[in-house]
């Protein structure tokens, strides 16, 4: 039988509304006007803060690859290990939060990435960059619960629900930040800027938690030695699964026997730990719970949403890579994505009603449709401001999908008890982490092999005795005249300028294809999801009805017989 976790320190004295809904959690405290305000400043500084520093890694990725003198498989692991150590984070985080108080994880944490950053300013290597990312992951999953929970601290306990709807969106603005800043930190400094601004976002967030200090929590001690074993068994093979979805479309999928090794490794590591975690007496992960209809059916929601929200991280950006953007030009996009998920969030905080839940999820999977269809027929004339009005709706989508999905898996395992969030937080945060990896990784893959085949199909229709295609060569030759005097060298760079018109046309027809696919998965999602409310509104009725059918059977209408 599972054993009541004792109080590591005696509770104060709460009123019933100021009594932390869980173990962990600050007291929900009557704050002055003043230092609601207070709170809610430094939780949003926090809470972009907790996503900027990967932001600026996938903003300036090529930056650092030329800096390395690295290959693109290498430069991957950048991102990679910044995912593995932000789910394996996930994995204690609750529990330490429980056991030792949230701050003090946080504020140990940010030490760390503290010294690690000055580290890296004096040592300044590829191996070294890994380990910052590693660290940085880390640190991301504590400071973004503090974040949540400063914002918290902001509204009365009736409205806990817009607060976390206002800080899991928020969240989301450090990426298009990254973006907005990136070049004007970089054009007229190095690269090495980019981790004095951390050092200094981290500074910031230290001064802030110590400064401005949340509620006290019950602490209750709730770690077991099976704890650690169940970590070292689920954060290596998570790690595994990563490294797969990371290198998979670089290094491709049948060209690198080492990918079946590291996926046979993280699956039967991940299987071995809920295995072992079935059969403990006070498991980590509620392995039972994960196999019910109702987490199913979250996960699989949870994962579709995050895959499809692949069509701005990948599709868009990418295709405008592809067509030689560079950071600069994706300012102004970007500014209209920032824009974009603000609006999102803020328009859930201020419609939050928990029967609206599930329409914020279906509202935001028609925006990505949408979306889809206003990027499709994509040519090589595009521009950033073409995709203004898509993106945007993307964002808005973004930012309003995620807090309904959270509060959506967390009534659910609040009903089932507090020995469940733990479980609930592992799944949000693997959900929403390997679905951007499997996002990109099928798309990207998706995309590379329709290239090929479109670019086969346009080299077999082009006929070398074609009038225009003759023309156009001489056209290049002729273009190429006043720097190349060789008759040979003028032919061979016009077939070379017109080998890469050809990729550049059948990466523009693959681009396509990747934005009507997504345009499919969003539909059939919606179509799904549409599906499950109308059903489970009828099952209701239908229960209703049924208890209004039957006989009454008040004690004051039964007769009593002497």
């Amino acid at each position: 039988m599972a054993q009541q976790p004792r109080l590591l320190e005696p509770a104060p004295d709460w009123t019933a509304d100021e009594r932390p809904t869980l173990p962990g959690s600050p007291a929900a405290i009557q704050h002055a006007p003043l230092k609601r305000l207070c709170y809610l400043l430094t939780g949003i500084f926090i809470a972009i803060a907790a996503s900027l520093s990967n932001g600026f890694i996938s903003a300036n990725l090529s930056l650092i690859q030329g800096e390395y003198a690295l290959t693109p498989s290498e430069v991957a692991w950048l991102p990679a290990v910044y995912v593995m150590a932000n789910v394996s984070s996930n994995l204690i985080l609750f529990k330490a939060r429980q056991q030792y108080g949230l701050r003090l994880f946080s504020e140990i944490g940010l030490l760390l990435f503290i010294a690690v950053l000055l580290l890296h300013l004096m040592v300044q290597t590829f191996e070294m960059a890994l380990f910052v990312r590693f660290m940085s992951g880390l640190v991301a999953a504590p400071l973004s619960s503090l974040g949540m929970y400063y914002i918290m601290q902001a509204f009365r306990r009736v409205h806990f629900g817009k607060g976390i709807y206002l800080a899991l969106g928020l969240q989301q603005l450090g990426v298009p930040l990254a973006w907005i800043i990136s070049p004007a930190l970089v054009d007229i400094n190095n690269w090495s800027m980019l981790y004095s601004f951390e050092l200094g976002l981290a500074l910031c967030c230290f001064a802030m938690v110590v400064a401005l200090k949340l509620p006290r929590s019950l602490k209750i001690a709730v770690f077991e030695k099976q704890d650690f074993l169940t970590f070292a068994l689920l954060a290596p093979g998570f790690a595994c699964l990563c490294i797969v979805l990371t290198q998979g479309p670089i290094v491709w999928w049948l060209d690198a026997p080492q990918l079946a090794y590291w996926l046979i490794a993280g699956l039967s590591l991940v299987m071995l730990g809920l295995c072992y975690e079935h059969f403990r007496v006070n498991p980590l992960i509620m392995t039972r719970w994960i196999g019910t209809a109702s987490v199913i059916n979250f996960v699989f929601a949870a994962l579709a949403i995050r895959i499809i929200m692949s069509e701005q991280s990948f599709a868009a950006v990418n295709f405008l890579k592809t067509m030689g953007m560079g950071p600069d030009q994706f300012v102004p996009l970007y500014v209209v994505i920032f824009l974009g998920i603000t609006a999102g969030t803020l328009f859930s905080a201020l419609s939050y009603a928990r029967e609206r839940i599930f329409l914020n999820l279906l509202l935001a999977e028609a925006l990505i449709l949408i979306a889809c269809a206003l990027d499709y027929h994509l040519t090589s004339a595009v521009r950033p401001e073409n995709f203004f009005l898509s993106q945007f709706l993307v964002g808005f989508a973004g930012g309003a999908f995620i807090g309904p999905l959270l509060l959506t898996g967390m009534i659910s395992a609040l009903q089932k008890g507090p020995t469940h969030i733990v479980t609930f937080i592992v799944l949000f945060s693997a959900t929403q982490n390997f679905g951007g990896l499997i996002g990109n990784a099928f798309f990207s893959t998706y995309q590379q092999y329709r290239s090929q085949n479109y670019k086969m199909q346009i080299i077999s229709d082009l006929s070398p005795t074609e009038p225009l295609l003759q023309q156009r060569l001489q056209s290049d030759q002729q273009r190429n005249l006043a720097y190349l005097s060789d008759p040979q060298r003028r032919q061979q760079q016009a077939l070379l300028t017109l080998n890469q018109k050809m990729t550049q046309e059948a990466q523009v027809r693959a681009y396509n294809d990747v934005i009507a696919l997504n345009g499919v998965f969003a539909l059939i999602l919606l179509l799904w999801g549409s599906a499950n409310i109308a059903w489970t509104k009828y099952r209701l009725k239908k229960l209703a009805s049924t208890l209004a059918a039957k006989p009454s059977t008040n004690p004051s209408s039964i007769s009593v017989k002497s």
